[in-house]
């Protein structure tokens, strides 16, 4: 394809998007890919999975989003085998994913419990970078492939979020670099940077670079944080032991008050997603409102407990999914209240106001929870 004009030359990548069994990361239960040469979709591949033995107990949560019962991956190859399959469909590929923590997680903490080796990875979040280049009410992976010119297929189906999120890289990617000859040395508007992978254009050009998973042997003694902390739940994952009562893998609690805001880390990473936001919580999640707010300060986010002028994300419980923005308006101008969270006066608040031209994205359960390695803290214990 030299000399010729390609949607954007150079970037290649594989996009993936995981869905799991329930609140531990290494219950993988499907994933899609999606391979992307020069800005162009060229290749697909998905597989449902059978997670892990001893953390392959099936959340009834975790069914409502994704529609994957226990019964559908009976047949199907242990989480094991298939990353050895995906592995060679990704090559060398970066990995790119919405959200690529909780995604990259996901194959970190799948083969830590599988007793396998975590391989060294490179990756790229698109929420990062949508937040960056996009200006939308909500960066669910939905809103953000609409921005993109993508019409997305059903969410939480593994490939069609995987083509979601190529679609969106190549869109940022084309917005960011512009569509230049293959044969291209030096891009306009970075006059220093050399011909070289187009992830690594993109990144440096939003002052980012491609993250790494470092590689670990197994039985190194070393864990990652989520895999330490399903190994204390006793069984709670594990399909093979009875639970004692429901409670051991709780519903949707509802939180009695708001509690203490914490001070933000000033260590986080910055470029975490919850980094430099103002986060206010409505309706109930897997966990308490003092350990939602513990836990986003950890990430370097300023809680607080009322939407005013300084909020820029609204954390919404009770079944809110980003889809929810896109039904139709009811007659007092705000969305149609198919769920009860778009009823609360905190949505509504937030609603006006990003009507008025104030940056609020409006973020479901999952994605917050995402955002926190995908782990159901109280649930843990």
């Amino acid at each position: 394809m030299s000399g010729g004009r390609v949607p954007v030359p150079g970037l290649d990548f594989t996009a993936i998007d995981f869905e799991t069994a329930n609140g531990f990361r290494g219950s993988p239960c499907a994933v899609g890919a999606v391979q992307v040469r020069d800005g162009v979709m060229v290749d697909r591949a998905e597989w449902l999975i059978r997670p892990p033995v001893g953390f392959d107990r099936f959340d009834p949560r975790n069914v409502r989003i994704h529609g994957i019962t226990e019964d559908r991956v009976l047949d199907a190859p242990r989480f094991a085998q298939v990353y050895d399959e995906l592995a060679d469909f990704v090559g060398t590929d970066v990995l790119a994913a919405h959200n690529a923590g909780f995604d990259v997680g996901v194959i970190e903490s799948g083969l830590e419990v599988s007793g396998r080796d975590v391989p060294g990875l490179e990756f790229v979040c698109t929420l990062v970078l949508a937040r960056r280049v996009y200006d939308l009410p909500s960066y669910a992976l939905p809103s953000a492939a609409r921005e993109a010119g993508f019409t997305p297929g059903r969410h939480h189906d593994a490939l069609a979020d995987a083509e979601a999120c190529a679609a969106i890289l190549v869109d940022i990617g084309r917005r960011v670099l512009g569509e230049q000859p293959a044969d291209a040395e030096i891009l306009p508007g970075l006059t220093d940077a050399p011909a070289g992978r187009g992830v690594d254009r993109l990144m440096r050009a939003q002052g980012l670079s491609v993250s790494v998973l470092a590689p670990r042997a197994a039985g190194s003694g070393t864990e990652s944080k989520a895999t330490r902390q399903a190994r204390r739940t006793e069984g709670v994952f594990d399909a093979r032991v009875p639970l004692r009562d429901e409670r051991a893998m709780p519903d949707f609690m509802r939180w009695p008050d708001e509690g203490v805001n914490p001070l933000p880390n000033p260590a986080a990473d910055p470029g975490h997603p919850l980094f430099g936001q103002t986060v206010v919580f409505t309706g109930g999640i897997g966990m308490s409102r003092q350990s939602a707010k513990t836990r986003a300060a950890a990430h370097g986010a300023q809680t607080a407990n009322r939407v005013g002028a300084a909020t820029t994300m609204l954390v919404v419980g009770d079944g809110f999914e980003a889809a929810d923005l896109h039904r139709p308006r009811a007659e007092d101008g705000a969305p149609q209240a198919v769920t009860t969270a778009l009823a609360h006066r905190k949505t509504r608040d937030a609603l006006r106001r990003r009507d008025r031209g104030q940056a609020i994205a409006l973020v479901s359960e999952g994605e917050f929870l995402q955002m926190l390695d995908g782990n159901w803290p109280d649930a843990a214990r």
